[in-house]
């Protein structure tokens, strides 16, 4: 019998489910969640964002992280995060959210920036806060640990860190964290390159396997040469197409902020689109871009060096403001400025992107450097969520699952890049949907230890302004 009646069912209950599942309750709860840790934190995200950004500086330091305990430097953690976060949804996500939201839905996506940032935060901070040293010698941590053993309610706290576990080991396994990016890249090389599918999956499968391999101390040192290479190279094309569009500029801010508060017909040029569709699309692919919420960001924080929980959450919180406040902020404006309006050229996700890009650029160089940077955001995407997934794995199973978790890990790479079809939907959908799995056991947890957050943060900032703290990271 033929897998396809199957497969066409599958498609369906996902994609309705994928569909469902983020709006309202979701977004509802990732907002709510922004606006409390914003006020128990008394606004770090604007109020410390320089001090955020000299943690960040500083946590490359080795004299700073002589002496310290955990396994990577707080700037490695960050890159580690970025690496997970910075991904095709950078490229993709923005331009899908321009397209099914209209023009306003980037103002959305920087709104759930600006209060993901303290979310954010909280998710860091927690991480160290709670992390522990397991028998191998390194330190785990995550969402799954301040659930279980920060709230007081005992029983739901270890309800909700196994329910997170299963849900960041199904994301990074079968979900957008491992098969989607390797098959966008697979499918990238092969329209490029012509280079066959199978090829590049067994060529992903080693390259990926001998990073995460080695542990997360070999896949941050990757990180932290990788990812701010891509990062500039992708924010410096971003710059020359809007400094050689700088006049118009004004006008897309004004498109921007027109479609995103009004419901015009028209508004730029641009087909218009409800305020409805703008922040469900802006909120949904912002949160899918940066991470904010999903409590993702906090197993990496956990690995860093240092005991001050409130410093390793600062640098923490820069990882939203570098992936939604820079990056798709310079795939907005490319977008924007370059006229390609979805509704009337029929693009959308990566193809948007790569016309934009050679708008500004010229066809050759500007597709080539989006075809790249989607080689290298998902490579990096995929070491990252190596990652996740093997810490929910050992939180679930103990440490003696890593390794094999590694493995089975490389295994999901190689069928990801060989898949073909409509059917890779249900990987994608597959995704949102434990994406989705993972922010609520998250958000509930967070808004119970608001209190925490609060008082922690409190206690640090008193101390610093004091004088008190004579080293950021702790002693």
């Amino acid at each position: 019998m033929s897998p396809s009646p199957f497969l066409d069912s599958l498609l369906e209950v996902t994609s309705l489910i994928a569909g469902n599942i983020w709006w309202p309750f979701v977004i509802v709860l990732l907002a709510a969640t922004g606006v409390y840790m914003t006020f128990q934190t008394g606004f770090i995200q604007i109020r410390r964002l320089g001090l955020a950004t000299r943690f960040t500086l500083l946590g490359r330091s080795k004299k700073e992280m002589e002496g310290r305990t955990g396994d990577i430097t707080p700037f490695q953690a960050l890159m580690t995060a970025l690496a997970a976060t910075v991904g095709n949804g950078n490229i993709a996500g923005v331009a899908t959210a321009i397209a099914s939201g209209g023009p306003g839905a980037p103002f959305w996506m920087w709104m759930t920036a600006v209060f993901g940032m303290a979310t954010k935060y909280a998710e860091g901070m927690l991480g160290l806060k709670y992390r522990i040293k397991t028998t191998d010698g390194t330190y785990s941590g995550g969402a799954m640990y301040y659930l279980r053993d920060g709230l007081r309610q005992k029983g739901l706290g270890k309800l909700l860190a196994l329910w997170f576990s299963v849900a960041v080991v199904l994301m990074a396994t079968m979900g957008s964290g491992n098969m989607a990016q390797s098959n966008s890249i697979a499918l990238a090389l092969n329209s490029d390159f012509g280079v066959p599918f199978f090829v590049s999956g067994i060529a992903l499968a080693i390259l990926v396997g001998v990073v995460i391999i080695g542990g997360v101390k070999r896949i941050a040192a990757v990180a932290e040469r990788l990812v701010p290479g891509m990062i500039v190279l992708y924010m410096g094309s971003g710059l020359y197409v809007i400094l050689t569009n700088v006049l118009i500029i004004p006008e897309v801010l004004m498109v921007v902020l027109e479609s995103a508060l009004t419901n015009e017909a028209i508004v730029g040029g641009f087909l218009g689109h409800t305020v409805k569709e703008a922040i469900r699309f802006g909120v949904a692919r912002g949160t899918l871009s940066n991470e904010s919420g999903i409590g993702s960001c906090s197993i990496p924080a956990a690995a860093a060096k240092g005991n001050e929980a409130a410093a390793q959450g600062m640098v923490a919180m820069m990882g939203t403001f570098i992936d939604t406040i820079i990056v798709c902020s310079m795939t907005t404006f490319v977008i924007l400025s370059s006229n390609l309006h979805p509704h009337i050229t029929g693009l959308t996700s990566t193809q948007l992107t790569k016309s934009a890009f050679a708008v500004g650029l010229g066809t050759n160089l500007g597709g080539w450097i989006v075809s790249f940077s989607s080689l290298l955001f998902g490579y990096t995407t995929l070491i990252g969520w190596s990652y996740y997934g093997e810490q929910g794995a050992k939180y679930l199973w103990g440490v003696k699952s890593a390794t094999p978790y590694r493995y089975l890990f490389c295994v999901f790479v190689f069928f990801g890049a060989i898949l073909q079809g409509h059917h890779l939907e249900i990987v994608w959908n597959f995704g949102d949907i434990c994406n989705a799995l993972m922010a609520i056991p998250n958000l509930i947890g967070l808004i119970l230890l608001g209190a925490i957050v609060k008082k922690e943060t409190q206690d640090y900032l008193r101390r610093w302004d004091g004088g008190e703290v004579v080293r950021a990271f702790g002693d």
